[in-house]
């Protein structure tokens, strides 16, 4: 697979937009500006819509969720969607609404584990804090405001090996209530240690106390994304799963052709790891809607809606399991992934990926035409298997979906791996679907 140093340099580029995303609410935000910056208008879901042929258009739903598209030059009935499904958040630990306690001469902070986190690599590790503050504005309303805090200011400590002997036969054993809350100060002869957290964070906020009304925070590691090993083969970052396919799938729309005949969309939801039933995520009406209303100005909408969804394909894109070389008895033989050996096609018989023969030969034949050697993947099958919002999406609006991902290790740790050439590759594939 031939990369250029100007196609690793779409791998830095992830890299410093991971850095810049520690939450669903701050990668939102960065993908915004690259559409922006792109020529793409900004529209709201309470507006009424003047979309024009070739027009390019984003929406947000909740600050953590975006829609994108650009409006073909023929009808949508004719030519269907061609449209990539990712999602913003990642599995991590999130405060609780009163973190705040003392125990033992510590403050510390109650949190709640996000998703499947793999909850020992959150031990030992520099913490910082990010998400986004609801403040009381002077009309008597609420609005957002992103909070990042990229300052070592929380540590879960692990105990000490001589009090834990056993560790490393029997393994960590985490209770997540007890072993999970972060110390973030030494007690002092405050009496109110809520009030000084609360403080803290306006003064970060650069806001007063009293306007802050709500809070969604969460933890993130404060170690910045790197390449690494021989030849910086590798990237070690943290959300790769599932960052990387947002910003791939960005990144080719913004390249592709300005005009084409097909209507082309991006849907990056929230809440994937967590089973994707909210009002912001993939089980929700937010794309349904949205390819509705590209559709209202036909002579019969309804109409138009059902034959463009007949004529479309949704690309779910999510990280994919790489074989591990020191747990390669944990994969099915046949479909051992590597890294830097482009990207994976998901497949499995109870549908827990959307794939089936025609889609996965489409995305192939797409691999094809843009030189990219294509994987496949299909779980043990003794082991369950994860799965996506591809399953979700195709089952909500009875469109063609195909799973795929780019290979990785340490999924759902604090810090991930992945291959350092795959992220341009996919850039490829996602532009030639657009093309």
């Amino acid at each position: 697979m031939k990369i250029t140093k100007s196609d690793l340099k779409k791998t830095g580029d992830l890299l410093r937009f991971i850095d810049r995303s520690p939450t669903p609410f701050h990668a939102v935000d960065e993908l915004e500006g690259m559409l922006a910056k792109a020529g793409f208008e900004r529209i709201r879901e309470e507006d009424s819509w003047n979309l024009k042929k070739g027009g390019r258009f984003f929406l947000t739903r909740n600050d953590s969720s975006l829609i994108a598209f650009v409006i073909g030059t023929q009808p949508v009935e004719e030519n269907g969607f061609c449209i990539i499904g990712a999602h913003t958040d990642s599995p991590n630990l999130r405060l609780k609404p009163n973190a705040v306690y003392q125990k033992a001469g510590y403050t510390q902070l109650g949190v709640e584990a996000y998703g499947g986190a793999l909850l020992g690599t959150w031990t030992d590790r520099d913490l910082g804090i990010a998400g986004r503050l609801i403040l009381k504005s002077k009309n008597n309303r609420t609005e957002s405001r992103l909070l990042k805090i990229d300052q070592p200011i929380l540590r879960i400590p692990q105990l000490a090996i001589h009090l834990n002997r056993n560790v490393n036969e029997k393994g960590l054993l985490l209770n997540a209530q007890k072993h999970l809350p972060p110390v973030f100060a030494v007690t002092g002869s405050e009496k109110n240690p809520e009030q000084r957290f609360r403080e803290f964070i306006a003064r970060e906020a650069n806001v007063k106390s009293a306007a802050i009304m709500g809070m969604d925070l969460m933890l993130h590691d404060t170690q910045p994304s790197v390449f690494g090993g021989a030849d910086e083969t590798f990237v070690f970052a943290p959300r790769l799963d599932n960052l990387a396919s947002c910003h791939a799938a960005t990144q080719a729309l913004i390249e592709s052709p300005r005009k084409t005949a097909t209507t082309r969309v991006l849907a990056f939801y929230d809440n994937e790891e967590v089973g994707s039933e909210t009002a912001q995520g993939g089980a929700s009406p937010f794309l349904r809607d949205t390819l509705e209303r590209l559709t209202q100005n036909a002579e019969d909408s309804r109409s138009a809606y059902m034959r463009a969804i007949a004529r479309s394909l949704f690309i779910s894109a999510d990280m994919a399991h790489a074989v591990h070389p020191n747990y390669s008895d944990m994969h099915d033989l046949q479909h051992w992934p590597m890294i830097n050996s482009g990207p994976v096609i998901k497949t499995n018989a109870s549908q827990r990926y959307a794939t089936d023969g025609e889609t996965g030969a489409r995305f192939a034949m797409l691999c094809q035409k843009a030189g990219v050697p294509v994987q496949q993947f299909a779980m043990r099958s003794d082991l369950r298997c994860g799965s996506t919002i591809g399953p979700i999406t195709a089952a909500n609006l009875g469109i063609k979906t195909v799973d795929i991902g780019n290979p990785m290790l340490s999924m759902h740790s604090i810090r991930e791996m992945a291959g350092a050439k795959d992220h341009p590759a996919l850039i490829r594939v996602f532009r030639e679907f657009f093309s």
